[in-house]
């Protein structure tokens, strides 16, 4: 089963609060409070987000996090690799952390790379935006309009 880790879910968490407030500097405790996080786990996923240019910091009194770019413009892809490192379904892959001891000679591999660039094709086309916002990730159908129904007139 393909997982996120927790650290993962927790940094798409943390920029979806972020991106719900997009702008505004919000303190460690307040992005706590929003996600139910705790101000630990919010402090060492910002750190990470930080080091990948996701999240910029304020200090000061009225100092926080906020988000560096576009909720629209970031993918599943971009966070996940921020806190994960490159998208692997598998030692396998080409950019696996840990490569197959055996990949030099099994006819596997190429398939594994089709299966791996699908499931980062598809990460890449959700951004937080949508995330945020379910209603853009499954738009529903347009409501059509039907005619009005005519009654016929009796005539009297």
């Amino acid at each position: 089963m393909l997982r996120l880790n927790r650290m993962t879910d927790y940094a798409i968490v943390v920029l979806g609060a972020l991106a719900h407030r997009h702008g505004e500097v919000l303190a460690t405790a307040q992005i706590a409070s929003l996600t139910g996080l705790t101000q630990t786990t919010v402090a060492k996923v910002a750190k990470r987000l930080q080091a990948c240019d996701l999240l910029e910091t304020r200090r000061g009194v009225n100092g926080g996090y906020q988000l560096t770019g576009d909720p629209a413009t970031l993918s599943l892809t971009m966070i996940i690799e921020a806190v994960d490192g490159p998208i692997a379904v598998n030692g396998c892959v080409d950019g696996a952390q840990d490569p197959c001891a055996v990949s030099n000679c099994c006819f596997m591999s190429n398939q594994w790379n089709k299966v791996n660039d699908t499931v980062r094709d598809a990460l890449d086309a959700v951004s937080l935006a949508e995330l945020i916002d379910p209603s853009q990730l499954f738009p529903l159908p347009e409501q059509e309009t039907a005619p009005a129904a005519t009654s016929p007139v009796s005539a009297g």
